[in-house]
């Protein structure tokens, strides 16, 4: 049921064009805004209580609603698990602006992609060299590749492995979304304030859920890519997995499709090797996720055979 869930869930979010897409965006911010006012106090020892209720609530009832429809029919499960990863996926968001992106820039047009890619990220346009801005985008790109597709995928599958249905892709867009707001607010004098308490523990907590799924998404882009120059740089910048996992990420995409993305000390010997960013490594970037998607396709795949058979 796992790889049927998630095989018509990307196979929906890839063929659905509604006006208004489904997201649990909306309701979750809701919840999590309520949560914070209610029980924010500012007190250090709140801070995981707070995060708790508005992450790991809303999975718990997700994981709940699941348990209570497979008592009624599986295929009511199956179809709960679709809608709340239909509403937890997101390949367009990553793909529809990267793709517009890419054609200005093929197109000659890189005033029109600086613009693209400032919506993209919610933040001003900037005049950056063409070099620094394709950067940029394929930094972005993998990321938000990440957390919108990889990542949910994985959390997803490790918690319906333990029989909690898609409370895996909940906690992780919900984690996701509570590090990146709470931490814009906590440095906004135009929104009430979130406390340090809660503002850290919603980053450390994010640094917690995601740190599985990433080391999942570089394992899979060495395999689909340039496997041990993936593994010299997961080597070069491993991180705790109690701290972000971004920098790990860009350096398995730097040795998956030879791009230069981040700093390098003059000391490490392959400091100029790799290129730096070209409209070539953008198409790269693509087949990069294609294939990893595809990739843990065929892994869970098999995993259901041999549990079968």
């Amino acid at each position: 049921m796992t790889l049927f869930a998630l095989l018509l869930a990307l196979l929906i979010d890839q063929a659905w064009r509604p006006a208004a897409p489904l997201s649990a965006s909306a309701p979750l911010a809701g919840w999590a805004e309520t949560v914070r006012r209610q029980l924010d106090a500012g007190h250090s020892a709140q801070g995981w209580m707070v995060w708790a209720a508005a992450a790991v609530a809303p999975a718990l009832l997700v994981a709940l609603v699941h348990a209570l429809l497979w008592q009624l029919h599986g295929l009511l499960a199956l179809a709960w698990s679709v809608v709340v990863l239909v509403s937890t996926l997101g390949f367009r968001h990553f793909s529809h602006p990267f793709t517009e992106i890419r054609f200005a820039l093929e197109s000659g047009d890189e005033a029109r992609a600086r613009t693209l890619y400032a919506q993209w990220r919610g933040a001003p346009a900037v005049d950056w060299p063409r070099e620094e801005l394709l950067r940029r985008v394929i930094a972005h790109g993998v990321l938000d590749a990440h957390r919108h597709v990889l990542g949910v995928a994985v959390a997803y599958v490790v918690l319906a492995a333990l029989g909690l249905g898609p409370a895996g892709a909940v906690l992780y867009r919900q984690a996701e979304r509570l590090a990146r707001a709470w931490a814009d607010e906590a440095s906004s004098p135009a929104v009430e304030p979130v406390s340090p308490a809660v503002a850290s523990a919603a980053q450390r907590g994010w640094c917690w859920v995601d740190a599985l799924p990433a080391r999942a998404t570089a394992l899979a882009f060495a395999v689909v890519g340039h496997f041990e120059d993936v593994l010299e740089r997961w080597r070069a910048h491993a991180t705790p997995w109690n701290t972000p996992s971004d920098e790990l990420l860009l350096a398995a995409t730097e040795g998956a499709i030879h791009v230069r993305l981040l700093p390098r000390a003059p000391a490490e010997p392959d400091a100029q090797a790799w290129p730096a960013p070209q409209l070539t490594h953008l198409a790269a970037l693509v087949w990069l996720v294609w294939r990893s998607v595809v990739l843990w396709m065929l892994l869970l795949a098999l995993t259901v055979l041999v549990c079968l058979f």
